[in-house]
């Protein structure tokens, strides 16, 4: 059969999509053992789950680029989940770095402002997850901003005043979250969950996964297989199997 002829006889294959956005946290998920690689892995031939991190991004920049990420006309249908997962840039002690400091309250009204921009291209509330920023090992941070010759510029308890910002916002809006703050300070060796005090370590990018995982799988559970597996191929007529 000729392509033209495939084409015109099979039915578009839509595949649905996870999208993971976030700052630099997410941006860096499909390196090795990261998180996002991770649910990839255990989502293959189900849904593609598509990296939009973006290295340094706060929440006020976050808001500006989604719409141009997610539109009701192009991707909506088809996303079956999103994750958004900021705060560690945010939180910046402003004093140090105004650049990337956004104030807690108005952290707060931009994940709400996300919310709602999603829910009005039809991705409602039961699809998006929160996830809280990570806490801080601040002597380990030092080290890697001194590296620099800059000083500490984060505290782990401001870090933490977003992360209860963050559990608030889904509380109030009905999404799920990842209290990722709380959830890696219940092990009193935290600090082996970061690389360098704020990003994750291989450890902590299973943390997440193992985290994250039983939200994300409520809202895939139903999604089939894509196409047949190779033993169900009808060998003497595949377009009867494949098309």
């Amino acid at each position: 059969m000729a392509l033209a002829e495939a084409r015109a006889r099979g039915r578009l294959l839509l595949w649905p999509r996870v999208v993971l956005f976030g700052d630099s946290i997410t941006e860096f998920c499909f390196q090795e053992d990261g998180w996002g690689a991770a649910l990839a892995e255990r989502l293959v031939r189900k849904c593609d789950v598509v990296n939009r991190g973006f290295s340094g991004y706060n929440t006020r920049w976050a808001k500006l680029i989604l719409p141009r990420l997610i539109t009701k006309s192009t991707s909506a249908e088809s996303t079956v989940a999103v994750t958004i997962f900021f705060g560690a840039n945010d939180s910046v002690l402003k004093d140090l770095n105004p650049k990337q400091h956004v104030p807690l309250e108005e952290y707060a009204m931009n994940l709400k402002s996300m919310i709602e921009y999603l829910k009005s291209v039809d991705i409602a509330e039961d699809r998006i997850i929160l996830i809280t920023p990570p806490p801080l090992e601040e002597s380990a941070w030092e080290r890697s901003c001194l590296a620099k010759g800059d000083i500490l510029n984060r505290r782990n308890a401001t870090t933490g005043e977003y992360a209860q910002a963050c559990v608030q916002v889904a509380q109030d809006c009905g999404t799920d979250v990842v209290d990722l703050w709380t959830l890696m300070q219940k092990s009193q060796d935290f600090a082996s969950y970061l690389s360098d005090g704020l990003h994750l370590s291989s450890k902590g990018n299973r943390f997440l996964a193992a985290q994250l995982w039983p939200h994300l799988e409520k809202k895939v559970s139903a999604l089939p297989s894509l196409l047949p597996y190779w033993r169900d191929v009808d060998h003497t007529d595949p377009e009867a199997s494949l098309l």
